[in-house]
């Protein structure tokens, strides 16, 4: 029986190897400094950095959530810091439920979603132009402002910039002049991004939301820059949206979890949206109430203020 001695192992023959062995090494040392995405930072009592694996898991009802310059989490039941959330480089501004999660909205123009119960921070969402709106840099009387007057200018945008919906899959909705766009809250997939036409903006100022929809007025100008009528974007995920002609001064206000009070100047009646079912309610006594797609909700009686009376 032949055999082979065993192969005598020479620097020349070590080379190979120790070079293979010194690039997973390094490999291994760049991912362990590599920045954090989006600069995150999650925290705990006695721990810094990424959250653990096995924290304990809570519901967003037990949790008071705060924002600024981060989102700090407490117990509502005692008022103990339970964890926070920041960004390097960035502060938070403002926050709004999506169903389970919180979604907050930076001052560099990210939007984030996150899961309170366990802090997992779900998607991060860039929005163009949001960042620009925020500050309100080069406008009029802009270089005026003190610091906290920027600051809450941003906080108040930031506030109405954002919209979330609840019923079927919560989404989220980010308004800023030129852009609305629409997110789905499970995976923050972009679900619809919309421009105004011609010579008009959006108006978040003036937006409002429903637990079925948001309701988007528009601002329109002439070749001469005066104003003339706009309109009113409606945009929902598990439905067609719609549009709705307006007057350049139209105001909306949420009456409910579903409708609308659209008020649009002293000659036109104002009139209540019906965003679940997508059409107007039929005004109380009115001789079309009988065939109204929409008939009024609750009696007569208990209409809310500014809708018209028979």
């Amino acid at each position: 029986m032949s055999w082979k001695p065993l192969r005598v192992l020479t620097p020349r023959s070590i080379l190979p190897a120790l070079a293979v062995l010194l690039v997973l090494v390094a490999g291994a040392a760049a991912h362990a400094n590599k920045p954090v995405p989006f600069g995150d930072r999650v925290a705990e009592p006695g721990a810094a950095g990424a959250s653990p694996v096995d924290a304990q898991t809570l519901s967003a009802a037990d949790l008071e959530l705060k924002v600024g310059p981060g989102l700090e989490a407490y117990h509502r039941a005692t008022g103990e810091y339970a964890w926070s959330y920041r960004r390097e480089g960035a502060t938070a501004l403002y926050l709004a439920m999506a169903g389970e999660s919180a979604v907050v909205v930076w001052d560099d123009g990210l939007v984030t979603s996150v899961r309170p119960g366990d802090h997992e921070v779900r998607w991060h969402r860039a929005v163009p132009g949001l960042a620009d709106w925020l500050r309100g840099d080069g406008e009029p009387g802009a270089d005026k402002r003190t610091d906290e007057q920027r600051k809450q200018l941003a906080q108040e945008r930031a506030s109405a910039a954002l919209r979330t919906v609840g019923q079927s899959a919560p989404w989220v909705a980010v308004v800023t002049p030129n852009l609305t766009m629409g997110f789905r809250d499970a995976d923050g997939d972009l679900r619809y991004n919309s421009k105004p036409p011609g010579n008009c903006v959006y108006d978040p100022m003036r937006t409002v939301g429903t637990d079925f929809a948001v309701l988007v007025p528009r601002s329109c100008t002439n070749s001469s820059g005066l104003a003339v009528s706009g309109g009113i974007s409606g945009y929902r995920l598990d439905s067609t949206g719609w549009a709705l002609n307006a007057g350049p001064g139209v105001s909306l206000k949420a009456l409910d979890g579903r409708r609308v009070l659209i008020s649009d100047g002293p000659i036109v009646t104002p009139k209540v949206f019906d965003t679940k079912a997508a059409a107007p309610e039929s005004a109380c006594g009115s001789p079309a109430e009988p065939f109204a797609a929409v008939r009024p909700q609750g009696t007569c009686a208990e209409a809310p203020e500014g809708t018209p009376q028979p």
